[in-house]
């Protein structure tokens, strides 16, 4: 199945802290139709202002919305109200990402923590993996397990919440 690139101009807007475009309907229409569905987030990479992305389109009151970080358009929040160019296609890429290894130990070593970790939501299961995947080096690594673990058992801060329970 060969996927449609579409291209399209927006102008950058903000809801909360957030910049964002408008994906047009009729781009959205066809994404809708290529992924089978039109709910839910839709994975989608591309081009913006000639650089490539790849990101998920979700729906936020009522409205479907291509959020823009700073990873896709340096400076991003200091935007709002500049016109961009965007070329946007699904992507049906596998984005598996995989935990750590110390994380994995971390939270067999602790059955009480694992137990937290498993009954989390999904979303809330994959931003703690993604965030821990994503530390550059072993030190960090090293740190942030501890925390995601005092996090699990309710005793600080983490990924920007408060200890669970």
């Amino acid at each position: 199945m060969t996927q449609e690139v579409a291209s399209f101009s927006a102008k950058i807007e903000i809801i909360g802290i957030n910049p964002f475009v408008f994906v047009p309907e009729p781009v959205l229409n066809n994404l809708f139709h290529e992924f089978g569905k039109d709910k839910g987030p839709i994975p989608i990479k591309g081009i913006i202002n000639g650089k490539s992305y790849q990101q998920t389109l979700v729906r936020f009151a009522g409205e479907w919305r291509l959020y823009i970080n700073t990873k896709m358009l340096p400076k991003s929040p200091e935007r709002i109200g500049e016109q961009v160019e965007i070329s946007i296609e699904l992507d049906l890429s596998d984005r598996t990402i995989h935990s750590h290894p110390k994380l994995v130990q971390a939270l067999k070593d602790n059955s009480q923590a694992n137990e937290v970790f498993i009954n989390l939501q999904p979303s809330l299961q994959n931003e703690i993996v993604r965030y821990i995947a994503n530390l550059k080096t072993e030190a960090s690594v090293d740190r942030n397990v501890i925390k995601a673990i005092d996090f699990l058992l309710g005793k600080q801060r983490f990924i920007g919440r408060d200890g669970l329970k």
